[in-house]
């Protein structure tokens, strides 16, 4: 059963991500692209925006694939738990801990998950497992 839980972890995180970078790279499911992201990473002082928001975004969208196939799960936490970080230090960390007030939980969620499945591993229903 722990093998399923972990498959259920890496494919809802996985899948999510694979979102978030999609928001970021095409404007999908309602994000705004590269130059919408990359204008508003200027403004919060992370320049150059439109190559920050593509390196976020390729973070996200790899480390989602990875995560969620189970394959290079260590690289595909890192991946996922860098682009968390930095989101707490240059957005959520000044508003707190509580998400309510925009704060830094679920980002920090997150980071646990991701660095908790690169500790324990992926499960046997991961391509790591088959190599």
């Amino acid at each position: 059963m722990m093998d399923l839980g972990l498959l259920i972890i890496r494919l809802v995180i996985g899948i999510l991500f694979i979102g978030h970078g999609a928001q970021k790279l095409f404007g999908w499911f309602g994000g705004y692209g590269l130059k919408g992201t990359g204008g508003w990473f200027d403004s919060i002082g992370m320049k150059p925006g439109v190559t920050m928001a593509l390196f976020a975004g390729l973070a996200e969208l790899i480390g989602g694939i990875l995560l969620g196939a189970g394959f290079l799960t260590p690289l595909a936490a890192l991946m996922i738990a860098g682009t968390m970080l930095m989101a707490i230090i240059k957005v959520h960390a000044p508003n707190g801990l509580w998400s309510t007030a925009n704060g830094y939980e679920y980002n920090l969620t997150l980071i646990a998950v991701t660095v908790g499945l690169a500790l324990i591993g992926p499960g046997k229903y991961a391509i790591d497992a088959i190599l």
